[in-house]
């Protein structure tokens, strides 16, 4: 679901850079009203694609409440990454956030953080 909002984004962005283009290159003498209509869908696409950034972090924002609530959470060391599929078998349901994802960033995290409802 979140891929289809990014795409839409990415589609509606797309059309708010070719209108600028477009208005750039009228003349408002000339072209007055072709340039007001412009401006109008422009309007729309810029509050539309504010409304769909806020979705896609509502999203996350759900995720990162769920990783926040468990009970147990704490730094990966580096010997744990080097062997991470040993970890993921020790710790049954273990959700590990890198810091530099899109979640990891949103919570802010430095380092390579671990969450589980049993401690590990």
């Amino acid at each position: 679901m979140k891929d289809v909002e990014k795409n839409e984004i990415k589609r509606l962005s797309d059309r708010l850079d070719a209108i600028n283009h477009q208005q750039a290159s009228l003349s408002l003498v000339n072209d007055a009203e072709k340039y007001s209509e412009l401006a109008a869908e422009k309007e729309t696409l810029e509050t539309e694609i504010t409304r769909l950034h806020q979705v896609v972090n509502q999203k996350l924002s759900k995720e990162a409440q769920k990783l926040l609530g468990m009970p147990f959470r704490r730094e990966i060391t580096k010997k744990e990454q080097a062997d991470m599929g040993k970890l993921k078998k020790s710790v049954r349901g273990l959700v590990v956030v890198h810091p530099m994802t899109a979640l990891g960033r949103e919570m802010g995290l430095k380092v390579m953080t671990g969450f589980s409802r049993t401690a590990f």
